[in-house]
């Protein structure tokens, strides 16, 4: 991950935990939270972080690793892309529907 982009997520995780602790947690707990945040987030938006389909408690890195294999290239999927929903106008419908009867 670029490191800008680490930057401004921990930057964004820190104030939502000073807020949400509100001067009764220390300094050194909240980092801890913040940095277990971005360790969750970070696993679950990069390829090797995340869950094996067949197995979810192992993770892609971890299989690598038993297979003493390595990714060359991957295709990403997306729940849901490629279908395409109908556009209806439910008012026109309706007076389609009381002109009809």
């Amino acid at each position: 991950m670029p490191g800008d982009f680490l930057a401004k997520e921990r930057e964004i995780e820190m104030a939502k935990a000073e807020a949400e602790a509100q001067g009764k947690k220390p300094r050194e707990i909240i980092v801890k939270m913040v940095e277990g945040r971005l360790r969750k987030s970070l696993a679950e938006i990069t390829l090797l972080g995340q869950p094996f389909v067949r197995d979810p408690d192992v993770t892609v890195e971890n299989l690598l690793k038993q297979s003493n294999a390595k990714v060359l290239r991957f295709v990403r999927f997306e729940v849901g892309a490629g279908i395409e929903k109908k556009q209806e106008n439910f008012a026109a419908e309706v007076m389609a529907t009381v002109r009809g009867s």
